[in-house]
């Protein structure tokens, strides 16, 4: 990768003057010291994984990258326990890193995976306001160490105590008020430490597969996981994908069963794998959730949840087990197309379904670089391939009726662009959820990239016509999504305070200049 022009997925980029490396907050604040009467810009990213978003691409050009992938330590690595399940991370360090530690040191102990991959940044990802398997990351985060804009140091919460204060990685709010926010989503400072949250595993943790038995029940559908999130029956993030997001998913998984276990060659494979995709996951819509708690709470819940959405949804309760056994008897009958094609499944789904587990996967970085035709290449090159990747992600109320309403139109806007969405609807909270919308386009073809920026757009200005806004922006969006209101006006404002010489991020979640 050329790292003057980092080119990403997004078919969207800004040249940038250098790359610089730290490996500690010091060396951090000293580099932001060292650019301020020049006024040289700088562009901090975590592991610069940020898929479909911009991934190190400042939104400005000729900024500095700050590329904190150095900085990948867990800072109280021999304090982490059942009893004081909190991990204090800096910006470098992964997925697969912190499951890779909790397996070998505490594996009672997980945490909230994404499926953005295994090498991305637990940190960039949270600051971001991304969505885990068991909801959103923001509030998994508290106690930010931030270098400021002007080279100072800031603790929020008790960490202003210092690290040895019993108080400092264990109470999340402090006193006073609450500045962790202000450092979601914004350029304010650079963070370089935070407190993260773990999760203990429960005695019993299940997955609950629900397949809607008509796309006219879709509404109802989500009201009902709705009640289902309130009444604390289901104890993840609902995952709600469309056809073609389910289907796209299995994809590469079932073809390369074929071919590596069946021996099929890559034609016979891509003919066959098809046909098992169409028949395993014919569905409009299937949602996938947890249930965890003890045995009894485990077995009351998934009851109660078949009495509720069994007229509208096939509901199939999923464990290691049945996944295992699954395996061994259709792996074994393979030479029969109904089991081979139940085998080919079951492989596709393992991955996805540890990440519910607290295990990350690059299963759906790898279908990607399948789909483009550059399987040679690792999940963390992805911007190095032909995939074309763009998100507009709205934030939704937690309404059947209005949501299908905005999903309807989005699927007309692209359509007439000639692209499909592959979406979920996510319900993260007990009162809102987000739809992750991807665009998918060839990025070797400026047609197929200049129509899949055009959808983007249309789709954004639908988004805006219902009176919503993405939750999460890429670095493109920036300049549409900030308008000339009061609310962005007092954003400015703040940003003079931490930041006076405007050098972090320029136009970053605020005006560019």
């Amino acid at each position: 990768m050329n790292a003057a022009h980092p080119e990403n997925v997004t078919g969207s980029t800004q040249a940038v003057s250098g790359v610089l490396y730290p490996a500690s907050a010091a060396e951090v604040a000293a580099i932001v010291r060292r650019h301020r009467s020049p006024r040289r810009p700088l562009y901090p990213v975590s592991q610069g994984l940020n898929w479909g978003y911009g991934s190190r691409s400042p939104v400005t050009a000729d900024n500095t990258l700050i590329d904190l992938s150095r900085m990948n330590r867990i800072l109280n690595a021999d304090e982490i326990s059942l009893d004081k399940p909190i991990a204090v991370i800096e910006p470098g360090v992964t997925q697969a890193q912190l499951s890779a530690f909790l397996a070998e040191r505490c594996p009672e102990l997980t945490f909230n995976v994404t499926g953005a991959g295994c090498d991305t940044s637990i940190l960039g990802n949270a600051l971001d306001r991304g969505v885990g398997y068991f909801g959103p990351r923001k509030e998994d985060l508290f106690g930010l160490e931030i270098v400021t804009g002007t080279g100072e140091i800031l603790r929020t919460g008790f960490r202003r105590l210092g690290e040895e204060s019993p108080l400092a990685h264990c109470h999340p709010y402090g006193l006073g008020p609450m500045l962790d926010g202000l450092f979601f989503q914004g350029n304010f400072g650079i963070v370089t430490s935070a407190c993260f949250r773990l999760i203990p595993h429960r005695p019993k943790e299940v997955a609950i597969s629900m397949a809607l038995r008509s796309v006219a029940f879709l509404a109802e559908f989500i009201d009902q996981l709705a009640r289902l999130k309130r009444d604390g029956l289901l104890t993840s993030v609902t995952h709600i994908g469309n056809k073609a997001r389910t289907q796209s998913t299995l994809s590469y998984g079932v073809t390369r069963y074929l071919e590596q276990q069946c021996g099929y060659t890559p034609e016979r494979a891509a003919a066959e794998a098809d046909q098992v995709i169409a028949l395993v996951a014919p569905d409009e819509w299937a949602s996938l959730a947890a249930v965890t708690g003890n045995a009894g709470q485990v077995r009351a819940a998934i009851k109660e949840i078949r009495q509720r959405v069994g007229r509208i949804a096939r509901v199939m309760v999923v464990t290691d087990t049945l996944l295992d056994v699954g395996y061994a008897v259709t792996h074994a009958l393979r030479f029969i197309p109904f089991a081979r094609a139940n085998a080919a499944a079951i492989h596709s789904i393992r991955p996805l379904h540890a990440l519910a587990l607290g295990i990350p996967t690059d299963a759906p970085i790898d279908n990607l670089l399948w789909k483009y035709g550059r399987t040679d290449l690792p999940a963390k090159a992805l911007d190095e391939s032909p995939c074309g990747l763009l998100f507009v992600n709205p934030a939704l109320p937690l309404d059947g009726k209005a949501v299908v309403a905005v999903v309807g139109e989005l699927e007309s806007v692209a359509e007439r662009y000639g692209h499909k969405l592959y979406m979920t609807l996510n319900i993260e909270t007990s009162t809102s959820m987000v739809a992750v919308i991807n665009l998918l386009f060839d990025r070797s073809n400026p047609e197929e990239t200049a129509r899949a920026r055009q959808c983007a757009d249309a789709m954004l200005a639908c988004i805006r016509r219902h009176g919503l806004e993405p939750y999460r922006a890429r670095a493109d969006m920036m300049p549409d999504i900030v308008a000339d209101n009061e609310y962005w006006r007092t954003i400015r404002r703040l940003k003079e305070i931490f930041d006076p010489d405007n050098i972090i991020a320029p136009g970053r979640y605020n005006f560019s200049t």
